[in-house]
């Protein structure tokens, strides 16, 4: 994950380690996306869509590895990092009081702790396998979004009225995660959908 991580990074910017880019400021403005994903509004009926939950988390996953990877050159020491953190998660019982606990630490460290992310994994019964699922695919569609125009504002984000995500979840569900060529098949299946 760290080395598709490092390979997405650098399809967007070849200098992504010298960029400076603010990583803890796109974790907490993911945090409010699957805050409003999973509902807090107490004026209106809402019901949590946790494949959008999942997926936001999945983007955090993104950008806090991102960081990690700017901390740490060395991918076997990253992950033995994130490995321990997400062996320790934080024990915070209210699903959205931990988006927010999330969200002020990382603003508070200018850096996320995996000990947050593994406690909202576990309140919305996510296990490693799924995170790694999704995070394929989503690192999948990240490339698809790139190799379709993302950067120059061409992409269509939205087909037959739905979002590239939503199309990302049903692609991902009709696939193998085991398969080797899993990677390629979630590519394929975005494409076979995208109108552009």
């Amino acid at each position: 994950m760290l080395e598709m991580q490092d390979a997405m990074n650098s399809r967007v910017n070849q200098a992504w380690r010298q960029a400076d880019n603010a990583w803890y400021r796109a974790i907490w403005t993911e945090c409010a996306e699957m805050l409003d994903h999973y509902g807090w509004k107490w004026w209106k009926h809402q019901q949590p869509d946790l494949e959008q939950v999942q997926l936001e988390l999945v983007d955090i996953m993104h950008f806090a590895m991102s960081d990690y990877l700017l901390q740490d050159a060395d991918n076997d020491e990253v992950a033995a990092r994130i490995a321990a953190e997400l062996a320790d998660p934080r024990q915070c019982q209210d699903i959205r009081v931990a988006i927010e606990v999330m969200a002020q630490t990382t603003i508070a460290q200018k850096s996320m702790h995996f000990s947050d992310f593994a406690n909202i994994m576990a309140l919305i019964d996510m296990d490693f396998d799924a995170l790694y699922r999704t995070y394929v695919g989503k690192n999948v569609l990240n490339f698809f979004r790139q190799d379709h125009g993302y950067k120059d504002g061409s992409y269509i984000k939205i087909w037959a009225d739905r979002e590239d995500n939503e199309h990302l979840v049903e692609v991902l569900g009709n696939l193998d995660s085991t398969s080797p060529s899993f990677r390629d098949d979630v590519y394929q299946g975005l494409s076979n959908r995208y109108p552009g």
